[in-house]
């Protein structure tokens, strides 16, 4: 049995729904139920009781569950402690966004716990580069937001948030509980520079062109709502100064937080961070 197809059991297992599980593991749904498949052919009996609402594990799955987790866990610890006979190691984490996120607080307790000899490093990316730097190699892996140019990385999804317009607290539209895409319609949007991610800039801009002042940081963008009444988009979830007000859209997609790295990139320190990101987040 490859760890590969483990993993893909393990996802299942804990979905008990191939759907949710191939999300999870950031790949279709045809090839993840080809390999339980391949997988139950190993073992000789059914792993799953499949349905239209889901999948159950048989008696057979059950056990494979338990020892499908010693072995990845012990996998797990042959990494790390052949990570630690080579020596010290280090792993640059490029971060988009609010750090204050309860979901960074717990992968980093993670890591260190897993990791304890390797040092992080952080590099805080401004909002015109949502790769947070991997492209010019100067981060490991990425915790960012989706959605971006994708070409040459390997991108694994952890949340979806909410999206909500971000208005001066005075403004006649703060009041609302709710607010659709169309009642902004003729207000200013703050702009990413021109030469930004274009898949990125559109999402932010609600797929249509939009005009208003050019930022590059959070702050900036709080600054243009304060300064000028321009409105942005923002997820939900994050507390702002009493000066704001923070209004949930509708129909808006939701913002996916994710972890990228360059898809040539094996490190394994890599892969042990985004599975740890996957649990934490």
């Amino acid at each position: 049995m490859e760890l590969r197809t483990l993993r893909y059991f393990l996802a299942v297992a804990e979905e008990l729904h191939f759907g949710r599980a191939a999300n999870r593991l950031h790949m279709s749904q045809p090839p993840l139920s080809r390999a339980i498949k391949q997988l139950e052919a190993e073992v000789g009996a059914p792993l799953f009781v499949r349905s239209p609402t889901g999948a159950t594990l048989t008696s057979v799955g059950t056990v494979l569950l338990h020892e499908a987790r010693a072995l990845l866990d012990h996998a797990e610890r042959v990494r790390t402690r052949v990570s630690a006979a080579a020596g010290a190691s280090t792993l640059t984490v490029g971060i988009l966004g609010d750090t204050t996120d309860p979901g960074v607080a717990r992968l980093a307790a993670a890591f260190r716990r897993i990791h304890p000899g390797v040092d992080i490093r952080i590099r805080d990316a401004e909002l015109t580069d949502p790769t947070c730097g991997l492209r010019a190699h100067l981060v490991d892996v990425a915790l960012t937001r989706a959605p971006f140019d994708e070409t040459a990385l390997t991108v694994r999804a952890l949340r979806d948030d909410p999206v909500g317009v971000v208005l001066r607290a005075d403004d006649p539209l703060a009041r609302r509980a709710t607010l659709h895409l169309a009642e902004l319609r003729e207000r200013r949007w703050f702009q990413f520079p021109k030469d930004t991610d274009p898949v990125w800039q559109s999402y932010w801009n609600a797929g249509r062109p939009r005009e208003g002042p050019v930022v590059r940081a959070v702050q900036e963008c709080l600054q243009a709502v304060l300064w000028n009444g321009t409105i942005g988009l923002a997820p939900l979830g994050h507390e702002l100064p009493a000066e704001f007000a923070l209004v949930p859209l509708v129909d808006m997609e939701p913002s996916r937080v994710v972890a990228a790295w360059n898809e040539n990139d094996h490190n394994p320190l890599i892969r042990s961070f985004v599975e740890t990101a996957v649990a934490a987040y």
